[in-house]
């Protein structure tokens, strides 16, 4: 990873800024005044879990001792946000809260995909992951992110789109992601390694591209779940062509 061109690490850097720029502004554009006052301690708290995970990956935390099970990205970068999800999902709060937030913030978030497999391709290029980690292999999520601003501009800023079409763009695009996202596990050095032994998923366990498992890929995969919860309500209380911005 010494080798990795500059330019690869500060475009998704970059990426990641975005996302969070977009994750908060989601957060903000809540309907609930709670929400709304929680937002100063909602973003730097989000700061702070990127700094922890640009630590972690900095001091070969994530790195090393690659054989202990399970994997240190898992345990200390996967599954707290995996966590919040489940505790956003299962509580009075938390179901009010996601309920309230806006549709059309959290679809155009998902524009940032197609420039994330950007540099997936260029980490393939420089040997930090499998081929089959990208479009040229069995990776296409970046239809995902490529469709993401047509949906959300075309199906809920314009409401010319069905829920029902908008319903299936999200649970198709969330297969994609956990399609890519067992590939990539699959391929990382663990003893759970089942791909890419010529040419391992190495690129997560370092910065910044540990802030793709442990932050940006959680943040679309919590959105989708948001959305279609939303969409599924919105399909009982509205007509096909409505639904929440």
């Amino acid at each position: 990873m010494e080798n990795l061109p500059l330019y690869i690490s500060l475009t998704f850097g970059i990426i990641t800024l975005v996302t969070l720029f977009l994750f908060c502004r989601t957060i903000k554009g809540s309907d609930l005044k709670t929400a709304k006052s929680n937002f100063r301690i909602i973003s730097p708290a989000l700061i702070a879990w990127l700094i922890l995970q640009a630590f972690l990956a900095m001091n070969n935390i994530y790195s090393t001792h690659l054989n202990s099970l399970p994997p240190r990205i898992v345990i200390l970068g996967i599954l707290p946000p995996v966590f919040v999800i489940l505790l956003l999902f299962n509580t009075k709060k938390g179901k009010l809260f996601i309920d309230s937030l806006p549709l059309l913030s959290i679809t155009y978030t998902n524009t940032i995909r197609f420039f994330v497999e950007i540099v997936l391709y260029w980490l393939f290029l420089h040997k930090a992951i499998p081929e089959l980690m990208t479009f040229e292999g069995i990776n296409f999520d970046i239809m995902a992110g490529i469709t993401a601003p047509f949906i959300a501009y075309y199906g809920i800023g314009k409401s010319k789109i069905s829920i029902n079409l908008i319903l299936w763009w999200n649970i198709i695009s969330l297969a994609l992601l956990i399609n890519i996202v067992i590939i990539a596990f699959l391929s990382a050095p663990s003893p759970l390694q089942k791909l890419g032994f010529d040419q391992p998923n190495i690129a997560i366990l370092y910065f910044p591209f540990c802030w793709l498992p442990t932050f940006v890929v959680p943040v679309i995969i919590w959105g989708h779940l948001v959305s279609i919860r939303q969409l599924f309500k919105n399909k009982n209380t509205y007509s096909s062509t409505i639904v929440k911005q």
